[in-house]
């Protein structure tokens, strides 16, 4: 009886009943919510003048602003909520109502960005000309939060926050941008952008409100039923498949930009020259390299491009540059050739260092290499520090490097035991001066 209880308990949790809204209610607040004239108009307006401001001067805050105040998620329900209680009256009107609110807000933007004397297209408008699969979890979610909100008596700050996070404003204004500025290819994927977000907040309202069983308006046949859910199907199919080839282009980009920085990281300094500038152009699978110091032979240049196999990228196509070349500047003015020396010389000291340094590292770590080994013999050896310290005594002319393990233990080792151990270690680091202590 005990699995029962629990699993009405959960699902009491999650259950919408006891906070639902009058469904007479809900049918009047997305009727109202679709309609685009007087006040919602001017609210619509505004709010796509205030988001073209802020895509223009890349204004995060000022964006957020009028996705607050935009009423364009009013009729995005309606046409969902039409299509769960097949109320095709009420379709034909958010559709009318969106395609004007559509209309109205590409006038306002065409003509902002027309009259706008800043014409850079920032990050914050390229982000909307770009949409991947990522876009359309966003405005699923998100239009499932929003209609749960819309029929619920607890609505709170959930409207607001899915006007946000599902973007509707700013891709509009975005392709205002493109048609404004004549860059067509800004234009279709903003616009691309907005049908993703509206057909999946869209689907997301028809989903909550079959599962509320919010009464049908309409009386219509299975034949028409099929009909309208065939069409459903093939538009979300039609939609999403580009934003999936578009999610996995971003993932590829994204992953041969971690793999480019590190090589680029990697090649910073080469054989007495140094990479003033490096450029990664993840969509077109190109580096470019730019050096100053000596003139790089060819030689030189294919080992630097050599260097990318280490890194796994494929498909690259690496540039390499001589920016500053001390031999095109001549070697008649001495100031000039010891400017050159003094640079070589620094080179070859840090090269020695960084060595110095990434032998350190690496002995530091010798520990965990000593401690994997002994585990295999002495399963009650738990941890180990190794390190190596100078020896200064009387006796001896000048210190003696002496390496220094501690070993931490679970239980009491023998003594017989002890022996072993210090004689493996000294056999294994070569070393009749090893102090080995136990903790």
């Amino acid at each position: 009886m005990k699995t029962p209880y629990l699993f009405r308990k959960l699902l009491h949790f999650f259950s919408l009943e006891s906070e639902l809204e009058d469904q007479d209610s809900v049918y009047e607040e997305i009727k109202k919510g679709g309609v685009f004239k007087g006040t919602n108009l001017w609210i619509l307006i505004f709010a796509i003048i205030v988001a073209s401001v802020g895509l223009n001067m890349n204004s995060t805050a000022v964006i957020i602003g009028a996705m607050l105040i935009s009423p364009l998620m009013g009729p995005i329900n309606g046409m969902g909520y039409s299509i769960a209680t097949y109320d095709f009256e009420l379709f034909k009107k958010s559709i009318k109502n969106f395609s004007f609110a559509i209309l109205a807000s590409l006038v306002a933007s065409t003509t902002y960005f027309a009259l706008s004397p800043v014409s850079t297209a920032h990050s914050e408008l390229l982000a909307r000309t770009s949409p991947t699969i990522y876009d359309v979890l966003i405005a699923l979610f998100g239009g499932l939060a929003g209609i749960v909100a819309i029929s619920s008596k607890q609505k709170g700050n959930v409207i607001p926050g899915v006007a946000i996070a599902t973007a509707l404003m700013p891709p509009l204004c975005t392709a205002g941008y493109g048609l404004a500025s004549g860059q067509f290819d800004f234009f279709f994927g903003a616009i691309y952008l907005f049908t993703i977000n509206t057909i999946f907040i869209a689907l997301a309202s028809v989903w909550i409100s079959q599962l509320l069983k919010f009464p049908i308006r309409n009386i219509v046949d299975v034949g028409k039923k099929k009909k309208i859910n065939s069409v459903i199907t093939l538009v979300i199919v039609i939609v999403l498949l580009p934003s999936i080839f578009f999610g996995y282009k971003l993932v590829q980009q994204e992953n041969f930009l971690q793999k480019a920085n590190k090589y680029v990281s990697n090649v910073s300094i080469f054989e007495g020259n140094y990479l003033l500038k490096s450029d990664i152009n993840a969509k077109s699978n190109k580096i470019t390299l730019i050096y100053g110091g000596s003139t790089l032979t060819k030689n030189q240049k294919n080992k630097i491009i050599k260097k990318s196999t280490d890194f796994d990228i494929e498909n690259v196509s690496i540039l390499i540059e001589q920016g500053l070349s001390f031999s095109d500047m001549g070697d008649t003015n001495t100031e000039l050739f010891k400017f050159k020396e003094q640079v070589v010389n620094l080179n070859n000291s840090l090269s020695k260092k960084n060595s110095e340094i990434d032998s350190i590292l690496s002995r530091q770590k010798f520990g965990l290499t000593i401690l994997s080994e002994i585990k295999t013999i002495f399963p009650e050896i738990k941890g180990c520090l190794y390190s190596e310290s100078l020896n200064f005594n009387d006796t001896l002319k000048s210190p003696r490097m002496t390496p220094i393990v501690i070993l931490s233990i679970e239980s009491k080792i023998q003594e017989a035991n002890k022996r072993k151990i210090n004689n493996w270690l000294r056999q294994r680091l070569k070393k009749n001066n090893v102090k080995i202590y136990y903790e």
